[in-house]
Parts: C-alpha cells; sequence; structure tokens
C-alpha cells in the first residue's frame, strides 16, 4: 500500500527541493575544484567574464589554431567562393614535413578549401587561401595581423596561415576573443563543426573523406557552435571551442596539452565542472602510457 503525503507536506516539500536545488544553483564555482592538465587554460561566458584561468596571459605558439584567424581575413575579402584555386608548390609544408591529403594540382572551389581548413586543419588548403588572398601571401598577413589588433588581440602574432610555425604567438585570453569574433561568421561556424566530408577533388574528379581533427565533434555529445584544433610539438595539443554547456554559452581555451587525449579529458572536465560544481576523476596514467604520451608530445609533425 503506497503511503501519500499530506497535501501540505507535500507542497512544503516540494518548496525545500526547489530551494535547495536554487541554492546549490546559485553556489560560486570552486577553482581548486578544476584541476587540468594543460599548460594554459580560459573559461569564459557569452559577457566575456572570467569563469576561469590559468596561465591566461602567457604568450605561447597556438599552432592550427591561426586557421580561425585566416578564415575570418579570407572571407572578409569577400571574394568568390566559386573560385577555383589550385593546391601549388609553394603550399608544401617545407617546415614540418607534414601530411596532406590535397594533391599538387588539385582545383576546389575558395569554400571548399575554406571547409577543409577548418574542419580538417588542412594546411595547404589554409596555404592556397592565403596565397590568392587580394595582394597575395604578404597582404593577407598584414591583414591577420591587423585583424588581431582590431580585436584587442594586443598579446598575438602571425606569421603564416597553417600555424605550422612556432612564430604564430597569441594567449588564452586573446584567442578568447578570437574565438567570439569567429562565430560571427556562420561559415566559420558551420565548416568548424562539419563532422566528415567527401570531396571531388579536380582535376582528377576522384572522391577525398575528410574528417574533423576534432573527437569532440565526431562523437557529437557536445552541443559545440565552433571550434578550432592544433597541434605542432611547439605548441602543444591545443583546442578552442565556443559550447553550450550547462544551458548556457561559454569559450574554452586549452593550450599546451601533453599526449592525443589531454586536451579531451580537459575539455570534459570543464563540461563536468560546470554542469556540477564538483571534479571529474582523472584516468590513472600508467608509466608505459606516460612515456608514450612524452613521445608523441615531442613528435615534429603538426597540423591538428
Amino acid at each position: 500500500m503506497k503511503h501519500l503525503l499530506h497535501p501540505v507536506f507535500a507542497a512544503v516539500f516540494t518548496v525545500a527541493v526547489a530551494a535547495a536545488a536554487t541554492t546549490a544553483a546559485a553556489q560560486p564555482l570552486d577553482p581548486a575544484k578544476l584541476r587540468l592538465q594543460s599548460a594554459n587554460a580560459l573559461v569564459i561566458g557569452a559577457d566575456e567574464s572570467t569563469i576561469y584561468a590559468k596561465n591566461a596571459e602567457s604568450v605561447t605558439p597556438i599552432a592550427s589554431i591561426t586557421k580561425l584567424m585566416t578564415a575570418m581575413v579570407v572571407l572578409d575579402a569577400k571574394q568568390p567562393g566559386d573560385e577555383l584555386l589550385t593546391v601549388d608548390i609553394a603550399d608544401l609544408d617545407m617546415l614540418k614535413g607534414s601530411h596532406s591529403r590535397l594533391r599538387l594540382g588539385v582545383e576546389l572551389p575558395r569554400t571548399e578549401m575554406l571547409r577543409l581548413a577548418l574542419m580538417a586543419s588542412e594546411n595547404r588548403a589554409a596555404s592556397a587561401l592565403c596565397r590568392y588572398y587580394p595582394g597575395g601571401w604578404d597582404a593577407c598577413i598584414r591583414a591577420m595581423n591587423a585583424k588581431a589588433l582590431s580585436l584587442g588581440m594586443r598579446n598575438t602574432h602571425f606569421s603564416d596561415p597553417t600555424g605550422l610555425t612556432s612564430e604564430n604567438q597569441s594567449t588564452a585570453k586573446d584567442l578568447a576573443k578570437m574565438v567570439l569574433a569567429a562565430s560571427k561568421y556562420p561559415l566559420i561556424r558551420e565548416f568548424s563543426t562539419t563532422p566528415t566530408a567527401m570531396v571531388d577533388a579536380q582535376p582528377t574528379g576522384r572522391q577525398v573523406a575528410f574528417t574533423n581533427t576534432n573527437s569532440l565533434v565526431r562523437a557529437g555529445n557536445w552541443d559545440i557552435q565552433l571550434q578550432k584544433t592544433g597541434f605542432i610539438r611547439e605548441a602543444g595539443r591545443c583546442v578552442v571551442m565556443l559550447a553550450n554547456v550547462a544551458s548556457k554559452p561559454v569559450v574554452i581555451v586549452l593550450l599546451d596539452s601533453i599526449g592525443k587525449l589531454t586536451r579531451v579529458g580537459d575539455a570534459n572536465r570543464i563540461r563536468h565542472w560546470l554542469e556540477t560544481g564538483e571534479s571529474l576523476a582523472e584516468a590513472k596514467v600508467g608509466p608505459s602510457k606516460k612515456k608514450a604520451l612524452t613521445k608523441h608530445r615531442y613528435s615534429p609533425r603538426g597540423r591538428a
């Protein structure tokens, strides 16, 4: 037989539960409960208020996070999206020797190059976009640095459109500003969060498959509005995202993470902390795994 609460007691109980939930939600987040492995980190709200910061003003290489700025200046130039761009020998990575699925001579529309640069972090696509910029490569780099200054990114410098050079440097605080600015471009939001794409690589006509470099996008269990990953030896693993967490938009910046999975782990720790206010248990890493992570951290190649 079920025991029912007296209506008065039931009402009091309901109010008490609601009050407790409200009080819990109103409790300020304790930064001490968020233990991140990334060297530099920042979490801000849509109003740019700081929720969490760790070495957020330290200048560091940013790898392919660069491509968000490349995309913005290319779109600002308002060149025809259907104009065919050709991958040239000038687009080959002579610095890191990174792999590309875009062969020499491949022709793709500007919008397709933009999608591959943002989604798959294709260096040759980003390079071609810059070469075809009005005034050429040098004008493109000048535009990137001018755009950074206009956004208040005072501690940021770009030397190339791909991020392969460690001379491309910024801070977590500056990159948060760049993410918010990039979020105003519908194509950047769309292309950076596309999980997979089949590309008709002209003039060969062969179909080439590309996937997003961010495993969180591919998994589909985050509400990500914009993102970009990055990796070179000098920068470590990096990621920036604009995502809805706990029903609120937040910008997450994670720089210089050691190991392929650390930035993903840190992102999940941040989401758990924002949603519950509690720490997310860290996975134990054995000696053999640590050795593998260290070896991977100092790999000379870079792209994602």
